[in-house]
């Protein structure tokens, strides 16, 4: 054997459980051999970070009142975010700003912006708003619904990625909200934002809805101008014909008509021409039109915009814009005591503890579900008359 080795036998190892820091190389058999010493183990956390959850400032309904009708967009999201809120001490808050900001509000013009999913709304309203800030001035907001899903119960909330010129105009204000479950295309608390937006001086709201297709009566209960977009090639005249969207839209637009899809464009628009001559007159005694553009080229953008203020001209003239505001006035206080009402049925602590062992009786075919039903509303009643 030679000597290295039996230099290399006699060195000691490095056995577990020693220092790893210690490095027998730095022996003396380890002659011009030296390996410096490591640090000792660091801790992963910064020692001096104040570990410390600062609570966020909570504002009172004075100063968020205050700082909406200032126009403060900081305070009017904090507001909006109160009142998605499901927290019963944040709702009667929220309820509290509304009440204050209603007498502010009702100077804008709403327009509802739905269409199926790719019809490019979120790209169009980017190019409609630009424009019409640039033609008229005043300040936009934008209410962009995003569907939530029905297994994780979150949302993307990714349509502001599209809007990028009002992302950074000074004078809009783009605020995208779950549906949380909400039919109709938007969310529950829309009603009450397009409210806060109108007291901080936005004079133009726009609605995007989540582009359910068939179901956006909601949306139309809350805006002025109901405008669907449309691509070629979703179907024939058969399709338009259906009711349902087609029937409460004030104005028909065919999106990306642009390139070679200009042709496939104007035969879809004169296909829901067509169509519209099948439904009855609307209550506002206005024929809709159906136009073409493109949202990503800009092309056809003022001629949209011409036909949604002449709208704005024949309903004001002819008294039925006023009428359609009362209207929906009243439609929301029904649906807001539907709301209220559910909300108390389910939010019962009695009725709580009963949803469970009725739903048990119900899977294990014991009662109907109508019975289970009626049984939960009779107990509610009489839970309420004991109080």
């Amino acid at each position: 054997m030679s000597d290295n080795n039996k230099n290399i036998q006699a060195a000691p190892s490095l056995k577990e459980g020693m220092d790893a820091n210690v490095h027998p190389e730095n022996n003396e058999e380890y002659k011009g051999l030296v390996v410096n010493s490591g640090v000792d183990k660091q801790e992963i956390i910064n020692p001096y970070l104040n570990r410390r959850r600062y609570a966020r400032k909570q504002y009172s309904v004075d100063e968020m009142v205050e700082g909406i009708l200032k126009g403060d967009v900081t305070m009017l999201a904090r507001a909006v975010t109160l009142v998605e809120s499901m927290i019963p001490e944040h709702q009667e808050k929220a309820q509290q700003v509304i009440e204050r900001c209603l007498p502010y509000s009702g100077k804008s013009i709403r327009i509802g912006i739905s269409g199926v999913p790719g019809a490019g709304k979120s790209t169009s309203i980017d190019e409609f708003g630009l424009h019409v800030l640039q033609r008229t001035g005043g300040k936009l907001a934008v209410l962009a619904i995003d569907p939530s899903s029905e297994r994780s119960k979150g949302s993307i909330l990714g349509d502001k990625t599209r809007m990028e010129k009002l992302a950074i105009h000074p004078d809009a204000f783009i605020r995208p909200s779950p549906s949380a479950g909400s039919l109709g295309g938007v969310a529950r608390k829309t009603r009450e934002t397009v409210i806060l937006c109108e007291a901080a001086g936005f004079d133009k709201i726009f609605i995007e809805t989540v582009g359910v297709g068939q179901s956006e009566t909601a949306c139309h209960s809350m805006v002025d101008f109901f405008l669907l977009i449309q691509v070629a090639g979703t179907g024939d005249e058969l399709q338009g014909i259906k009711r349902g969207i087609m029937e409460i839209s004030d104005g028909i637009v065919v999106n990306k008509c642009d390139g070679d899809n200009v042709k496939r464009c104007e035969m879809a628009a004169q296909g829901f021409r067509n169509a519209l001559h099948f439904f009855p007159k609307s209550e506002s005694g206005w024929m809709p039109k159906v136009l073409t553009y493109s949202g990503f080229y800009g092309y056809g953008i003022k001629e949209v915009w011409d036909m949604i203020y002449e709208y704005f001209d024949f309903v004001k003239g002819n008294g039925y814009f006023d009428h359609r505001r009362h209207q929906q006035n009243k439609y929301w206080m029904y649906e807001t005591i539907e709301n209220s009402l559910r909300s108390s049925f389910y939010n019962h602590p009695f009725i709580k503890d009963a949803l469970h062992v009725m739903e048990q009786r119900v899977q294990d075919g014991e009662k109907t579900s109508f019975m289970a039903a009626h049984e939960l509303l009779d107990l509610f009643e009489e839970m309420k008359s004991k109080k």
